[in-house]
């Protein structure tokens, strides 16, 4: 696992893991789990804040629970819930692979 970088971005801080392969959540298959790295949300700052309160933050360890028959929505568990997102939502959300 590569190095991790500390930032601060407008008041709100992010971890980044360097070198370590970083991919969407919304990229995961039913089964795997993965840390959040990042969230980044282009444009819409609201919706990184949506992501934020629902526990996807820097650290925490989500789990790939299930795919709708067409890929869309699907459901993750993050902390001790499960909360069903979007591909578009998902794909805000940058993780790395951890090991089971």
């Amino acid at each position: 696992m590569g190095g991790v970088e500390q930032k601060e971005k407008a008041g709100a801080r992010s971890v980044t893991v360097v070198g370590a392969g970083a991919c969407a959540l919304a990229d995961l298959e039913p089964g795997a789990r993965a840390a959040v790295t990042e969230v980044v949300a282009g444009g819409a700052p609201a919706v990184a804040r949506r992501l934020a309160d629902l526990g996807f933050v820097p650290g925490a360890v989500v789990e790939v629970v299930r795919r709708a028959p067409l890929r869309d929505p699907v459901v993750y568990r993050v902390k001790d819930y499960e909360v069903c997102l979007r591909r578009a939502q998902s794909a805000c959300v940058r993780v790395v692979e951890a090991k089971r």
